[in-house]
């Protein structure tokens, strides 16, 4: 049965996004079937797998309405076997309105979910930088929940608002969720406050923290622009290694 992770932090630029498209990237390296559903209407990870989103037929938005199977939304990628992502494209910022009404529709993605997720090791779900309805689909389908922290004065800004809703979302709708762990990334070696960061937060937080820190890289913020995850991108990069041991970390868990 896949292991389902929802990558969230309601704060923006965190490198939520960069995580959830070289984490995937990196686990299919290593021999993993992996799907990817990019739930942020942004659809950054969508185009950083190179997928031109102007061209797409179904995504993910037509996946929660109804109008296609989740077979049907799924598209392979090239270079990467073993990869397939559920697009997404700005239509889905209008998702939470249109679905005002609809019974149980905490539980949309999950119910369509339930229906692949054998078929994957991996299912990894890109969150919206907000805690909306999309995020708690996430995190009603998701086993857990993995939390980027960006290694910055604010980075425990809104970490204990998102613990309070991965706690009700396993209180009251997925009493199986938890916290998967906490990844720091933008790290600067050069500078005390990064170190600092790690410090306040492991003594603060009450989370599993990943061993793998990830740098502030230059090849990894190039990487999306050419749509390319960074172990294709430059495989040698401190980026593409630093994603690499993450993956490894998430498979050894």
């Amino acid at each position: 049965m896949g292991r389902i992770i929802a990558i969230a932090n309601q704060k923006g630029g965190v490198g939520k996004t960069t995580t959830a498209i070289n984490l995937s990237a990196c686990l299919a390296e290593q021999g993993k079937k992996v799907l990817v559903i990019d739930l942020d209407p942004q659809g950054n990870t969508t185009s950083g797998f190179g997928l031109d989103k102007e061209e797409l037929t179904n995504t993910v938005y037509e996946l929660m309405l109804n109008d296609c199977t989740i077979r049907e939304s799924m598209y392979g990628i090239e270079n990467i076997e073993g990869l397939k992502i559920i697009p997404s494209d700005v239509n889905l910022a209008g998702a939470e309105i249109e679905l005002l009404g609809i019974n149980e529709k905490e539980y949309i993605l999950k119910n369509d979910v339930d229906y692949i997720k054998d078929d994957y090791d991996y299912i990894i779900i890109d969150c919206p930088p907000s805690l909306n309805m999309l995020t708690i689909n996430a995190m009603t389908t998701a086993d857990s929940v993995l939390v980027p922290i960006q290694c910055e004065y604010y980075a425990l800004e809104g970490i204990s608002q998102l613990i309070h809703t991965i706690d009700l979302v396993q209180e009251r709708l997925n009493s199986k969720l938890k916290i998967d762990g906490v990844v720091f990334t933008m790290y600067d070696s050069r500078t005390n406050l990064s170190s600092d960061v790690v410090d306040t937060v492991k003594d603060n937080l009450n989370a599993y923290v990943y061993q793998t820190i990830i740098p502030r890289n230059v090849r990894l913020a190039e990487a999306p622009s050419h749509g390319l995850p960074i172990n294709i991108y430059d495989g040698k990069s401190a980026g593409a290694e630093s994603y690499r041991n993450l993956a490894k970390e998430v498979i050894s868990r």
